[in-house]
């Protein structure tokens, strides 16, 4: 695939609405390892920031101002035109599922996807807004024959 002439870009952050930014943030913080890292005060709206434990992610959190016009997906995501989830990588899925307990809102139970990827397994689960959140273990990308 040839490269594009443009200047690079870096990911930046995905931005989320939550009804509870505390409560988003403290799911994120204690399961995915993520820190604050900046809030930043508008009017009588705060912004928090996340970043993952190596600082490659970020979250970047707002206050929802109104309710959802649709239930919250179910399974892997939206079938729809949508961000269909965040995933994780994990080294020991069970283990994690353990440690998250009661906590794991599964949206769909672990699917072995060996058959595509050796190895590859995961699971999809909910936040505390209903965005689906993919935990995974085993995932490598293709090996370039460059």
């Amino acid at each position: 695939m040839a490269a594009n002439k443009i200047a690079p870009v870096q990911f930046a952050h995905v931005g989320m609405t939550c009804s509870n930014p505390l409560e988003t943030e403290q799911f994120y913080c204690r399961y995915f390892g993520f820190r604050r890292v900046r809030t930043v005060d508008l009017a009588s709206k705060q912004l928090i920031f996340l970043a993952s434990a190596d600082s490659a992610f970020r979250l970047e959190l707002f206050q929802a101002t109104e309710e959802a016009p649709v239930p919250a997906p179910g399974g892997t995501g939206p079938e729809w035109p949508a961000l269909k989830h965040l995933a994780f990588a994990v080294q020991d899925l069970d283990e994690f599922l353990q440690q998250m307990g009661a906590a794991a809102l599964i949206t769909q139970q672990t699917v072995d996807l060996g058959g595509i990827v050796p190895g590859w397994k995961a699971v999809w689960l909910s936040d505390p807004d209903g965005r689906i959140v993919e935990v995974c273990q085993g995932y490598a990308d293709e090996k370039s024959e460059e």
